[in-house]
C-alpha cells in the first residue's frame, strides 16, 4: 500500500572527496526547492559520504546545519565505490521517483519545477532530461560543439510514450546511459536490480535494465543537470579494467532483452537490435582503441583481445559484419571504418 506521507522524490547525492564542488551542488537543489509551490516539503535529499580523505564530511554538517531538516545525511564507514554508495541510498530512499545527482554537478534553473510538472500530469515510469557540459574555463570550441545543450535521447519529445523498444533504441542511439539524466520509479528497481560494486561504466551496465522495465516515459528536451568536466574524473584516461568494463556493461541487458523477447513480453524491434548493436560498437572501439595504444605483455593482450570480442558476440543483436552492412545502408562511413579498424584490432 502506498505510503500517503512518502515524498513523491528522492534525490540521492553520493559523496567522495568533493569538498570543492558540494557547497555548489547541494545549494543548486536547495534553491530550486525553495521555489516548489510546496517550498520542496515533497522532496527527500539523501546524502551519503563514502568515507572521504578530505573535508567533504564536515562540509555536509554544515550544509546540514544551513538547511535543518532537508538533509539526510548517512555515512559509510569504509570507502565502497560510487556504486555502492548509490545502492545504500536506493535502500534508504522513500520517494516514488528516484534522482542520482553526482556530488561534483548541479541542478540547473528549472529542473526541480519541470519534473514536478511532468510527474503530476502524467506520472511515466521514467523522466529523460537533457544536459550542459559544465567547464571552468569554457573556450569558443566547447561552444561550437554544442556543450551547453547536449541531447540525450534520439525519439520524440513529451509523452507519455508506451513504447519500450522506441525508449531503449533511443537511448542506445544517442550514448548517453548516465544515470543522472534519468529519473526513475523507484518500482522499478526492486530489490534485485543494483549498480554493480567495484566496476566501471556502472551507469552503462544498469541504467538500460531500468528503462527495460518501465512502461512509460517523457522526453523533455531541456538541460536541467550541469556536468561537471573534470580532468580528474574516474574516466578521463582509459586502463584495462576500465576497457574490460565497458567491453562486458551491457551483457546483462542484452541477456534480459532475449528472454523478454522470448517471453513474448517484448516484441523484436530491429530499430532497437540495431541501436543495442551500435552502443556494442561504441564499447568496442573505445576498448579497442585502448589496446592498440597500451603496452601490455602478449598473453595479457590476447586475453584482452579475445573478451572484447566474446563481449561483443554476447551483447550485440548484429554481427559485426552485420552491423558493418547496416552503417553502410545508412551511409555511416566512419562509424564503418572505426568498426573495421576495432574488430581487426581484437581479431588480430
Amino acid at each position: 500500500m502506498k505510503d500517503a506521507d512518502a515524498p513523491w522524490l528522492s534525490i540521492l547525492v553520493p559523496v567522495y572527496d568533493v569538498q570543492d564542488y558540494l557547497a555548489e551542488c547541494i545549494g543548486s537543489v536547495m534553491e530550486q526547492l525553495a521555489q516548489l509551490p510546496d517550498g520542496g516539503a515533497g522532496v527527500e535529499v539523501l546524502v551519503l559520504d563514502d568515507a572521504s580523505t578530505d573535508g567533504s564530511r564536515a562540509l555536509m554538517d554544515a550544509l546540514a546545519a544551513r538547511w535543518p531538516g532537508r538533509l539526510a545525511l548517512m555515512h559509510h564507514a569504509r570507502n565502497q565505490g560510487l556504486s555502492a554508495a548509490r545502492n545504500t541510498m536506493i535502500g534508504a530512499a522513500r520517494g516514488e521517483y528516484l534522482w542520482f545527482l553526482d556530488s561534483d554537478d548541479k541542478l540547473l534553473p528549472g529542473a526541480l519545477a519541470g519534473l514536478q510538472a511532468a510527474v503530476r500530469r502524467h506520472a511515466p515510469d521514467a523522466v529523460l532530461c537533457d544536459f550542459a557540459v559544465w567547464r571552468e574555463r569554457p573556450r569558443l570550441k566547447h561552444r561550437l560543439r554544442g556543450e551547453a545543450h547536449r541531447a540525450t535521447f534520439a525519439g520524440p519529445a513529451g509523452g507519455p510514450f508506451h513504447d519500450r523498444a522506441a525508449l531503449l533504441a533511443g537511448l542506445f542511439m544517442t550514448g548517453q546511459l548516465h544515470a543522472w539524466s534519468k529519473i526513475t520509479r523507484r518500482a522499478l528497481w526492486g530489490a534485485d536490480l543494483r549498480f554493480p560494486p567495484g566496476r566501471y561504466f556502472e551507469d552503462m551496465a544498469t541504467m538500460p535494465l531500468a528503462l527495460l522495465r518501465a512502461r512509460s516515459h517523457c522526453y523533455l528536451p531541456e538541460p536541467w543537470v550541469a556536468y561537471r568536466q573534470r580532468g580528474s574524473s574516474i574516466l578521463a584516461t582509459m586502463t584495462l579494467p576500465k576497457a574490460l568494463d565497458q567491453s562486458q556493461a551491457l551483457g546483462a541487458f542484452a541477456q534480459a532483452l532475449r528472454a523478454a523477447e522470448a517471453a513474448g513480453d517484448m516484441p523484436a524491434h530491429a530499430d532497437l537490435h540495431f541501436a543495442l548493436a551500435h552502443q556494442c560498437a561504441r564499447s568496442l572501439t573505445g576498448a579497442a582503441r585502448f589496446l592498440e595504444r597500451a603496452a601490455l605483455p602478449v598473453a595479457e593482450r590476447e586475453a584482452a583481445a579475445r573478451r572484447l570480442r566474446d563481449d561483443f558476440a554476447a551483447a550485440s543483436p548484429l554481427a559485426a559484419e552485420a552491423l558493418l552492412r547496416a552503417y553502410a545502408r545508412r551511409g555511416w562511413w566512419l562509424r564503418a571504418h572505426r568498426l573495421r579498424r576495432a574488430w581487426s584490432t581484437v581479431s588480430a
